[in-house]
This record gives C-alpha cells, sequence and structure tokens, in this order.
C-alpha cells in the first residue's frame, strides 16, 4: 500500500468518524428521518469526502440496508436507531456505525454491541485468526445475555469496494485466515434479542451497478450516466428520484431486468429481535501498525 492510500484511508476514517458524530446528534425525537439523513450526506460532502454508500438509519428489528425515500415522513419518537455510514476519498473507505436508544428499554443491548467491538479491536494484529475474533464478539454480546447476528459480518475495505476480503465474522465459524499487513476492514457487531438471523424483507432502496451493458431506452441510459459517477459504489433510490424524478424508477426496472443492478433490501432479523450494531474500520499498515480509521 503506497503512502498516497494510505494517507486517503486516513482521512475517509477521519470524516466517517466525524460525521457520526454529528449524525448521533440529530438523532433526536421529533427529528425527520429524511431531513437527518440528508443532513448527514450534505456533512461528508462538506469535509472532503464522498458516501461510499448512502447513509443507512436502520430501526428496531432492521438490522441494515435500510435508506429513506424521497417522500419518507417518518420522525424519530420511542425507536432503537442505528446509524451506519461510510466515507471514500479516492475510493479509500472508512465505514462506522453506532446505536442510539430513544426508547430507554435497550441500554444493555447498545452495550452489548459495543463492548464486543472493544473487546474485537483489543486483538486485532498481524497474524490473528479470524476466527479469534468472532469468538471474542460472541462472548462478549453473549455475557450480557444476547445473540449475535451470526450472518453478518464485518467486511474488507479495498478501492471502490465496500465489502471485500476479509469477511469479519461475529461468531467463532473456525475460519483459520490470519490477518495480514496491508489490510483494511471493518469490524462490525450486531447484537439482538432474537435468534441471531436475518432475512432480506421490503422493498429496496439501495442498489449498485454490477454489470455494464448496452440500454436502447434513452431515458435509462441518461441515468445509468449519473450511475456510473458512482463509481461501482452502492447509492440510492432517492438520489435518482430527486433528479430524475420518476424516470429513475423506470430506468431501475430495466436495469435490473438486464442483470445490471444489484439491490439491497432492508435485512430484518427473522424473529423481530431488536437489533443493536457498532462499527469501526480498521488499517493494518505495511509496518504492521494497527491504526483504527474512525476511532474518535
Amino acid at each position: 500500500m503506497d503512502e498516497e492510500v494510505k494517507r486517503n484511508y486516513i482521512k475517509a476514517g477521519r470524516i466517517s468518524a466525524e460525521v457520526l458524530e454529528y449524525g448521533k446528534s440529530l438523532i433526536k425525537k421529533g427529528n425527520s428521518f429524511l431531513e437527518t439523513t440528508e443532513s448527514i450526506e450534505k456533512k461528508i460532502f462538506e469535509l472532503g469526502g464522498k458516501p461510499a454508500f448512502p447513509v443507512q438509519i436502520s430501526c428496531n428489528e432492521i438490522a441494515a440496508h435500510f435508506c429513506v425515500e424521497e417522500d419518507d415522513k417518518a420522525i424519530f419518537d420511542e425507536q432503537v436507531v442505528s446509524l451506519d455510514l461510510g466515507v471514500h476519498v479516492n475510493g479509500a473507505i472508512g465505514d462506522n456505525a453506532y446505536t442510539i436508544d430513544l426508547s430507554g428499554k435497550y441500554s444493555d443491548l447498545v452495550k452489548a454491541a459495543q463492548k464486543a467491538l472493544e473487546e474485537a479491536l483489543k486483538i486485532i494484529n498481524v497474524g490473528t485468526e479470524l476466527k479469534e475474533i468472532g469468538k471474542v464478539i460472541n462472548d462478549a454480546i453473549a455475557s450480557y445475555g444476547y445473540n449475535p447476528v451470526r450472518n453478518l459480518s464485518g467486511h474488507g475495505l479495498d478501492l471502490y469496494n465496500i465489502h471485500d476480503k476479509p469477511t469479519i465474522p461475529n461468531i467463532d465459524n473456525g475460519d483459520k485466515t490470519i490477518l495480514q499487513k496491508g489490510m483494511a476492514f471493518a469490524v462490525e457487531p450486531f447484537a439482538t434479542t432474537g435468534s441471531g438471523v436475518v432475512h432480506e424483507s421490503g422493498l429496496p432502496t439501495v442498489f449498485m451497478l454490477e454489470h455494464k451493458k448496452p440500454v436502447r431506452s434513452p431515458i435509462t441510459r441518461e441515468i445509468l450516466r449519473e450511475i456510473e459517477t458512482y463509481e461501482g459504489l452502492p447509492f440510492a433510490k432517492r438520489w435518482l428520484t430527486r433528479k430524475f424524478g420518476a424516470k429513475a424508477n423506470f430506468a431501475l426496472r430495466e436495469l435490473t431486468q438486464l442483470g445490471m443492478i444489484h439491490q439491497f433490501p432492508p435485512l430484518v432479523e427473522v424473529n423481530k429481535g431488536i437489533v443493536t450494531q457498532a462499527e469501526h474500520s480498521v488499517l493494518i499498515d505495511d509496518e504492521g501498525e494497527v491504526i483504527v480509521l474512525t476511532g474518535y
């Protein structure tokens, strides 16, 4: 990893951490989901970054991949709110998340995810086996009487790639792969009152361009050009509908039918268990130094 790329990772992590703190300050009863989301995304640009994916505000049993639409009227009330955001600088990504309990009923569940993250970060080093990280996360969450979400995980952070190798498990899955110099990745524990499994449920509002093919429709070609400016990273339907109106829905349907677009429906705990999340991004540089990119 050359020094410029390393600097970009560090800058992306710093911006991501600052924006997360800003976003946390906006999650208050009575505030709008939509206005909060757009304020957070605006702050990313103001600080010199770009969104690595759309800002996600997932509540209660929704673990991930919930992104508001243009006409969303929801406000914060008594929800357990997970704020997940990522920033990239020239493709280098910083990704972090935090959960706020507006209900006042799930403080220990919030602490379980946070404690799991803290314990995982303590053992991260060159040579650490992935299964060891998963065991630490599982044990920390179990100590509070909850379950980790087994089929969600942390992930590698390559340039312009939010979900790369290695996969950082939230349980001991037996993976003896070791952490190495030059790796960037996110550690992302999820704790739940449910069984610890999520499934896709609901309509997707987050998409990603996977394959480019010729398209006939002038409308779709126009919107495809806009999608290409996101540089292969996930994007929000809202970004397109705000600029193109109803034409965006037509284009997304056609691009999906052509197999060009990957959809990300919301991920919901199968037993409707409440879910909390905590996340930091980590870089192990070429000298073996462990840098928590999104550390405060």
